[in-house]
């Protein structure tokens, strides 16, 4: 499917008590990541509102491998893996030098009609259409 990365610096307010990103932080780098392939689909958050439909995140799941340490430069990658009755997305994220393997993630999120509130079954052609345009089905 489609993918995206972006490069981030660990910082020092990212740290927790034993000198390692805090896992709490994990979120928002993936949140990056996120946006980036979003963007990518052009079908982002101004996007999602702008249809009608709210995405909220329903599941998320880390696994932590390695710590991240400060001034380590990471790389996270997003990958749009299912759409079809919601949004998945898996995530990598790696040292940048090395390419080893620090934490494996995935976010589900599910479409919402944004005026009703109503959860829908399948994820509503705004997503589907976008994805299409860019991965033409092989006939």
């Amino acid at each position: 499917m489609i993918s995206a990365e972006v490069v981030i610096k660990a910082q020092f307010y990212d740290l927790d008590p034993m000198n390692v990103v805090w896992h709490g932080n994990y979120p928002r780098y993936l949140e990056q990541a996120r946006c980036e392939v979003l963007d990518k689909i052009g079908y982002n958050y101004p996007q999602m509102q702008a249809s009608g439909y709210l995405w909220p995140i329903v599941d998320m799941r880390l696994k932590y491998v390695r710590p991240v340490r400060f001034g380590q430069d990471i790389v996270v990658a997003a990958t749009i893996v299912e759409v079809e009755h919601r949004l998945k997305i898996d995530y990598r994220i790696r040292d940048l030098v090395t390419g080893e393997v620090l934490t494996k993630a995935h976010t589900v999120q599910v479409a919402v009609k944004a005026d009703t509130g109503e959860m829908c079954l399948e994820s509503p052609p705004d997503l589907t259409d976008k994805l299409r345009e860019r991965v033409p089905c092989a006939d």
